[in-house]
């Protein structure tokens, strides 16, 4: 080397056998401390620390073998605590477990209590199977809004909450990713479905029940296509109202809606009153009836009897039976009829023009004192006055001091 031709001793320039810089490189001291760090006297070091935190103390520098079977023990030990924790589960009374080989489901359920699995190999996923509760709508506008439109297009606002829990935890884990999300968007499908084929009364309040029954159907229905492994065990409509905005108008209908109700009872009821009275007049009229045609028969059965009792008197004696119905019959016309009769014995019917009071006679339809007929008989007088006639009423039909014979003419 160029610098070592420098020196006499074939050392650094400078002697004492130093570097360029008046120093030159220092070997090992014997007996003495490196200043470049020692790998073996590291570990010797770890070790000695760790033989002294184990219980008992650790030995000298010798005991560097038992010192590394400690702590391969204690990782076996620990790698043990490991494996039991993964490898022993519990299953809760309200959940139930489901194995895996590989990732792959065994059909039978890990029933409540402890179990143990192969771990790696077996793994378990535990499911709640009590029932649960999810509420939907009501934010009005929001997210998750219960504003739907109904089938007489009114828009409610509808609450209702669904009551579930998992019939196969082996679909809720597999089948789909997220189950209770599926439920809310089916359930709130299938309400606003319903909803649109109703009217907004039987939201509100007419047919609550069917309403909720219709959708927990479609939701179950939905939810086993996909095979979510949920069961529907209730749907219940908690509120159901018109959005705030349009509430005053909403209430303006309802209370008109309630007045004709009110008006229809009330012409109902006013039917019904008409209705019986005019049925009660109906068989009063057809009584009536049946009345006059029981008397009308019986009075026609007894002229009857009548005819046939004078028929059978007549041919025992027809000329006196003949002249007595002719008298009857006689006597009821005349009777009823006004009359003057004149006196043949009076001077015999002369003079009778001259002295007829035409004003005193009685007009038609005028009765007598009797109330049948006006009868006049007028006699008249050797004298001129127009007076002398006297008025002599029949009374029952009948002519007093008159012979019928004299008045019934030969012919009868």
């Amino acid at each position: 080397m160029p610098w070592s031709n420098q020196t006499g001793n074939g050392g650094w320039k400078g002697g004492g056998g130093g570097g360029p810089w008046g120093q030159g490189p220092q070997g090992p001291r014997p007996g003495g401390n490196n200043n470049s760090p020692d790998l073996e006297d590291i570990l010797r070091r770890g070790q000695d620390r760790l033989r002294r935190a184990m219980p008992g103390g650790g030995g000298g520098r010798g005991q560097g073998a038992g010192g590394s079977a400690a702590i391969a023990g204690l990782a076996v030990a620990g790698l043990a605590v490991v494996w039991l924790l993964n490898a022993v589960y519990t299953v809760q009374p309200d959940e139930r477990g489901v194995e895996l080989l590989f990732g792959k489901p065994n059909e039978q359920l890990s029933e409540p209590g402890l179990h143990f699995v192969l771990w790696p190999f077996e793994t378990v996923e535990t499911v709640k199977t009590s029932e649960s509760q999810m509420v939907i709508g009501s934010n009005q506008g929001g997210e998750g809004s219960g504003l739907m439109l109904s089938g007489d297009q009114n828009i409610v606002d509808v609450q209702f909450t669904v009551n579930y829990q998992v019939a196969s935890p082996t679909s809720f884990l597999f089948n789909v990713q997220d189950p209770p999300a599926l439920l809310r968007q089916v359930a709130e499908s299938a309400m606003r479905e319903v909803v649109g084929r109703r009217p907004v009364e039987d939201i509100f309040r007419d047919d609550r029940a069917g309403i909720a029954e219709q959708v927990r159907a479609i939701t179950q229905d939905t939810l086993n296509t996909y095979g979510a492994g949920l069961q529907v065990n209730a749907i219940t409509i908690q509120d159901a109202a018109p959005p705030s905005d349009v509430a005053d108008a909403f209430e303006e209908v309802q209370r008109a809606e309630q007045n004709e109700a009110q008006f229809v009872d009330e012409a109902r009821r006013y039917q019904n009153e008409q209705l019986g009275r005019a049925q009660g007049e109906a068989v009063q009229i057809r009584e009536d009836a049946a009345a006059y045609k029981n008397r009308v028969v019986q009075e026609a059965e007894g002229e009857s009897q009548r005819f046939t009792a004078i028929l059978g008197e007549y041919e025992k004696a027809p000329e006196i039976t003949r002249q007595r119905l002719y008298f009857e019959t006689m006597e009821g016309v005349l009777g009823a009829s006004s009359k003057v009769i004149m006196d043949p014995q009076a001077g015999g019917g002369q003079g009778v023009v001259p002295y007829l009071p035409l004003n005193e006679l009685p007009r038609p339809g005028a009765q007598g004192p009797n109330g049948v007929g006006g009868t006049r008989t007028i006699q008249p007088s050797n004298t001129n006055t127009p007076d002398s006639s006297v008025p002599v009423p029949a009374q029952n039909g009948n002519v007093q001091g008159t012979n019928l014979s004299s008045i019934q003419g030969t012919g009868r």
